[in-house]
């Protein structure tokens, strides 16, 4: 490393952004993991004659009519 190099301020060198960016991309691909979670699949059903309420889910009692 030249003499020059290291007297730049460390927002110019190449090493810290190299070591911020792995966290960064990390941070930013969570945040979308949640919105798209929170958005696209919150009040999906499990599967029909059951519901969820909560973290319990419960299959729904369906009385047939025999006749």
């Amino acid at each position: 490393m030249s003499e020059h190099e290291a007297n730049k301020p460390w927002f110019k060198q190449l090493w810290p952004w190299l070591l911020i960016s792995g966290p960064a991309v990390a941070a930013i691909g969570c945040v979308i993991t949640i919105y798209l979670a929170v958005n696209l699949y919150s009040d999906k059903p499990v599967r029909d004659g059951v519901v969820k309420q909560g973290l319990k889910v419960e299959q729904l009692k369906v009385e047939q009519d025999r006749k």
